[in-house]
């Protein structure tokens, strides 16, 4: 009996340490997601405080009496800070209407109030997660990103607005100040890890209606200047154009005068040398000719052309046979 009462104590021993173990044995495992890291922190010990080492995605053992294990996404988070209760807010995700306005307000070099709608895309460095939760102990990161990073971009907005006219900032130098600003916030929240991926303002700015208004007609007298200054060149290009016309054709009309004047120069000349040759040619020909008409040719010529009648005068009588001595 007392063998057996000792079976059956050894069983509920053995049943016992068993059933602790494997309890033990689940609490000191768990999952890290994709998309995630995790810090260990000790709760106990001379080393208790946020460990250094991230912990990799994948399973992982730790001791729950001493230890905890905080999961931190690093994945992109989109956020939206805006003046509408229906978009943005931190408990936009819980499906809740808090009616919190979360946009920025920032004050020009003027001292005029401008208000805007942001949006930020951002992810955590995971080397600087342990630091990051060390500082803040939040690993919710749009709990985060809806406190102590919108706090960040408002002081960022302010210093950089704080050097610009409000025209400047409401026409083209909106892209100047955002550019601005994105550096600043990279370098203020770089320092915990926050890595700004990208920064926008949704949609326009709103300003006091009297201020837009005065912004708007300048803007349009502007426009209209600018459209005035583009007709003016557009006539005077055209203007240009003519006169550039007129002066290739009066141009091309001398081009063709002096050249055809030159063609009949040209001619005239050449026609003048043709005949100056020519004359020069007879001159000599017929000089050649009178130092050949000797007396004897002269007679020898009559003679040979002569038919042998003699002419016939009135006179009477025939006329005699020239004789022609040198």
């Amino acid at each position: 009996m007392e063998k057996h009462f000792k079976l059956i104590k050894f069983a509920v021993i053995a049943l016992v340490i068993a059933i602790g173990l494997s309890t033990f044995g689940c609490s000191t495992l768990t999952r890290i997601d994709v998309g995630h890291i995790g810090v260990k922190v000790k709760l106990a010990g001379s080393d208790r405080g946020v460990q250094d080492m991230q912990l990799k995605t994948g399973w992982v053992f730790y001791n729950p009496l001493a230890e905890q294990v905080i999961e931190f996404p690093v994945s992109v988070q989109n956020i939206v800070l805006s003046a509408s209760r229906h978009e943005g807010g931190s408990d936009k995700d819980k499906g809740q209407d808090h009616g919190v306005d979360e946009s920025i307000t920032f004050s020009s070099i003027e001292g005029v109030n401008a208000n805007a709608d942001v949006g930020f895309s951002f992810h955590i460095d995971p080397q600087q997660a342990p630091h990051l939760y060390a500082r803040f102990r939040q690993n919710d990161m749009r709990e985060l990103a809806y406190g102590y990073m919108r706090n960040v971009l408002r002081e960022s907005f302010s210093e950089v607005a704080s050097k610009m006219p409000i025209q400047e900032i409401y026409g083209v130098g909106k892209s100047k100040m955002i550019a601005e600003v994105t550096t600043k916030c990279g370098a203020n929240l770089g320092r915990d890890g926050i890595i700004i991926d990208q920064l926008t303002i949704n949609g326009a700015l709103r300003l006091p209606q009297n201020v837009a208004d005065s912004i708007n007609n300048a803007m349009a007298a502007t426009q209209n200047a600018i459209q005035s200054e583009n007709k003016v060149r557009q006539v005077k290009a055209e203007a240009d154009q003519t006169v550039t016309t007129a002066t290739g054709a009066a141009e091309a009309a001398r081009q063709k005068a002096t050249g055809e004047a030159d063609a009949l120069i040209i001619k005239t000349k050449a026609e003048a040398e043709t005949r100056l040759v020519q004359a020069k040619s007879q001159a000599e020909a017929n000089r050649i000719l009178n130092s050949s008409l000797t007396p004897q040719v002269i007679q020898y010529k009559y003679a040979d052309t002569w038919d042998g009648k003699l002419p016939i005068y009135s006179g009477g009588g025939a006329t005699p046979m020239l004789n022609i001595t040198r």
